[in-house]
């Protein structure tokens, strides 16, 4: 005759203790991957942080190779965007700031792409496949992201009308959020 073992209640508790947590956490997998596609998500924009400080003494050269500053700004709200052409959060928010400065260039904003390390060879063709009509800047040494203090892509800043920096983004931007974030400088 052999023994009969009954069950442990402890042992039973903890395996259905176990068995509910797989199930929460299986069901809590299934809905952050539901809800993480960009296409349902649209605004997947990083928020940017509140800072207050001189907009750097920055001289590069645009497209045509035209010496250009942003001291030929003052007075304007300006949104700088440091990009590149290989960089995929940087060719993700380009519709939304191409649009968002299409609304707003009337209001005395103007949008500053300053592409990082590429040549006008390279950032030409990106430029008319997006049909970005806002200026286009070439930085080939990195001097932007050394003077905003960044070595992250997409990064962007906005300059008030007084020439101080006053919102810093890291990542990519999303018209919502430039519409919730940017506007309010615009208006003042």
């Amino acid at each position: 005759m052999t023994p009969t073992v009954k069950p442990s209640p402890v042992r039973f508790y903890a395996s259905l203790m176990i068995g509910v947590g797989l199930i929460a956490l299986g069901i809590m997998l299934i809905l952050l991957l539901k809800d993480s596609t960009p296409a349902l998500q649209p605004d997947l924009s990083t928020i940017p942080v509140e800072v207050d400080y001189a907009a750097p003494e920055l001289n590069l050269q645009d497209l045509s190779g035209k010496a250009v500053s942003l001291q030929d700004y003052a007075g304007r709200v300006v949104l700088v965007n440091l990009w590149a052409t290989w960089c995929p959060p940087c060719k993700e928010e380009m519709p939304a700031l191409q649009s968002f400065y299409e609304e707003r260039q009337a209001q005395g904003f103007v949008l500053l792409g300053i592409n990082q390390e590429e040549t006008a060879e390279v950032v030409e063709p990106f430029v008319a496949s997006y049909g970005l009509t806002f200026p286009i800047w070439l930085d080939e040494n990195y001097l932007a992201q050394r003077l905003f203090n960044t070595s992250n892509l997409p990064s962007s800043f906005v300059i008030d009308r007084n020439g101080r920096v006053r919102l810093a983004w890291v990542g990519g931007v999303s018209e919502k959020f430039l519409e919730r974030y940017v506007t309010k400088f615009i208006k003042e």
